[in-house]
């Protein structure tokens, strides 16, 4: 059986989620979480395979979410199961190692592709946006991503923990840095993003849901 948990934060789309999964005879859906407190206590407590991960929830929301579940279980597949459109989240949540991204709005069969998928190995993502990224590599790659889709890992970790107001020492500390050197990723962040300031870092970071 294919142990699921399913982390959204409201009781209906649980609910439909899980009857779709319940259809499926190697389907198992082990947990639900409401929150994001919840999801990480799952993802740490619980037996699972596949975790299906809403994007926006309340206590650690967003790309952030996905970033401490992988941290907790990094060769455990998360699929993100969103309401926001593909063509913006999909990329940067698969750059921050999600295993695959389906719109709340896709069919039944979508959802369930997606989680054959990842469990032999594979990234999903819709066959629509698939052929779009391919009929625009010729052209320059025009898909509307994120600038913070353009981060790495790294940047990525520094730029939300300054979002969410932690000093350089603190994060010195926590990702075994010297404080130098995550001032030089602070500053690349800013100019990949093009903002000048922390409080404008903690602005975007809000704007686009990765911080609460």
């Amino acid at each position: 059986m294919i142990k699921i948990l399913i982390a959204d934060d409201h009781a209906v789309v649980r609910r439909g989620v899980k009857h779709i999964l319940e259809e499926v005879h190697d389907f198992e859906v082990v947990g639900e979480a409401e929150n994001g407190i919840e999801t990480i206590e799952l993802a740490q407590k619980s037996q699972w395979d596949i975790m299906l991960l809403d994007l926006s929830m309340p206590g650690a929301n967003g790309l952030n979410l996905l970033q401490k579940v992988k941290n907790i279980k990094p060769d455990h597949p998360v699929i993100i199961l969103s309401m926001h459109p593909e063509e913006q989240f999909a990329l940067p949540a698969l750059r921050l190692k999600a295993d695959g991204y389906v719109e709340k709005g896709s069919v039944p069969k979508e959802l369930i592709n997606a989680i054959r998928k990842v469990e032999e190995g594979g990234k999903y993502i819709s066959p629509r946006l698939e052929e779009k990224i391919v009929s625009n590599l010729k052209t320059g790659f025009d898909i509307n991503v994120p600038a913070h889709g353009m981060l790495s890992s790294r940047e990525y970790e520094v730029f939300i923990m300054i979002a969410e107001g932690k000093s350089i020492k603190f994060i010195s500390n926590q990702m075994h840095l010297s404080p130098k050197t995550v001032s030089t990723y602070r500053a690349r962040v800013l100019e990949k993003l093009r903002l000048k300031t922390n409080a404008e870092l903690v602005r975007y970071a809000i704007k686009h849901l990765l911080i609460d």
